[in-house]
């Protein structure tokens, strides 16, 4: 089965194509990523939720949990050391090395590009630090 939804609110119909590609509906309502490996799904309200199968027919999906509240707590992030960033850097570049060729020429999204970027101004402001 692809990796497709249907938004009832705006009537989007995304598609997943690869691993790493992330779909939001026009309004922002539902969202799919993971392509055919990883079917994965968020919604606002799931109400608003629709798989779309291969025929074009749409699937109301069921939410284990649904009614249940999860209260979760922020907690703290310990800082990193530079050294910790460096080896981040390094394993975000070992991860993309190891990636299939085709994979490699794939489009990036704005928060693999936003992560990148941040370890590297974190450690550029570091270096700056007397």
């Amino acid at each position: 089965m692809k990796n497709r939804a249907k938004c009832k609110l705006c009537n989007s119909i995304l598609e997943s194509f690869h691993t790493y590609d992330y779909v939001t509906c026009k309004c922002g309502e539902i969202s799919i990523s993971g392509g055919n490996d990883r079917l994965e799904c968020s919604a606002k309200n799931w109400s608003n939720f629709l798989r779309i199968d291969d025929n074009g027919n749409e699937i109301i999906v069921k939410v284990k949990g649904e009614s249940e509240t999860i209260e979760t707590t922020a907690q703290e992030v310990p800082p990193m050391s530079r050294d910790d960033k460096i080896e981040m850097l390094e394993a975000m570049i070992l991860n993309i090395e190891h990636l299939p060729e085709r994979a490699k020429f794939e489009p990036i999204t704005h928060m693999d590009m936003y992560s990148y970027m941040a370890v590297v101004l974190s450690i550029l402001k570091e270096e700056k630090k007397p």
